[in-house]
Parts: structure tokens; C-alpha cells; sequence
């Protein structure tokens, strides 16, 4: 769901994106809720929220898939042939509806393997969002993995 693919050339590991402006929009939130069949009132009803401890409605914690990471100078790939390997995510707290974050990312690791006889590349992306107040709101790592033909863009 990322809006940017880290590319297949070693030597890009390390450099971050500039970070980009989010806005967590409560109908953005809805729809993500709404696609991924969860209907947790606490991603809805802002009525809901007020009586719950954090009283403000939340998003769902891979709703940080939709963010714009921004672009990696230099590292562009095709959509074709990529597969969603892994992801996983740390939260310092909820993402909430009408938060400001500024989201970056950068690639860790480029690694390619010969998997029965295909070349198989696996990049490694940490992606991170900032509250205003500098404060890293979450982490998230993603695994992206290009099995054989595609080729950088």
C-alpha cells in the first residue's frame, strides 16, 4: 500500500525519504475500517470515543499503510513482479483522526538470493512517522520482495 517501492540498487541502503506531510482524515479512517471488514466503533463514533480512556477516535493500527512515505532519491521499481513479504509495526500510541504527522522512509537492506534458480531481491524499508512535537509516533518495517523479471524503472 505504500505509495513508494525501494529499488532493486544496492549502494541506496541508509539515505531517508523527506518527509511528508499526513493527515489521519476521520473519512479515510472510515473507508480503511470499512475495507478491512473491521467495525470497531472506536474507528467511527466520535460520541463512541469520548468514553473511552483515550477519548478521541483512533485508526486502525495498519491504517499507517496508506501514508505517503515520500521518495527515495534514486530508487525507483516497476510494480511488476513485487510480492508483500513482511510487515510489522511499533506504536508509542494509537494514530487518532485529525493527527499531523510527517512520514520518511529509507531502505536497510537490499539482499538478493538465487531461490529455486530465480534471482530473488528482498528489500528492507523502515518506515517512521513524527507527531509536531518530534515525537516518533511509530515504526513500521516492511519486507518487499521482487521474484525474477520487472526491472528497475
Amino acid at each position: 500500500m505504500s505509495r513508494t517501492v525501494p529499488g532493486t540498487d544496492q549502494g541506496h541502503e541508509g539515505n531517508w525519504s523527506i518527509p511528508v506531510k499526513n493527515v489521519i482524515e476521520q473519512g479515510a479512517v472510515r473507508k480503511f475500517a470499512d475495507a478491512i471488514g473491521d467495525a470497531n466503533p472506536l474507528y467511527r463514533d466520535v460520541d463512541f470515543a469520548r468514553h473511552t480512556r483515550r477519548k478521541r477516535v483512533q485508526a486502525p493500527p495498519t491504517f499507517a499503510c496508506t501514508l505517503d512515505y515520500g521518495v527515495l532519491a534514486g530508487v525507483s521499481l516497476s510494480d511488476a513482479g513485487l510480492i508483500h513479504g513482511e510487515q510489522s509495526f511499533r506504536f508509542a500510541r494509537p494514530l487518532f483522526v485529525g493527527d499531523e504527522l510527517w512520514c520518511s522512509q529509507r531502505l536497510e537492506d537490499v539482499t538478493t538470493r538465487t531461490v529455486a534458480g530465480v534471482a530473488t531481491t528482498y528489500h528492507v524499508v523502515l518506515q517512521t512517522g513524527v507527531d509536531g512535537d518530534g515525537e516518533t509516533v511509530f515504526t513500521a518495517r516492511t519486507t518487499v520482495i521482487r521474484r525474477g523479471g520487472g526491472g528497475v524503472s
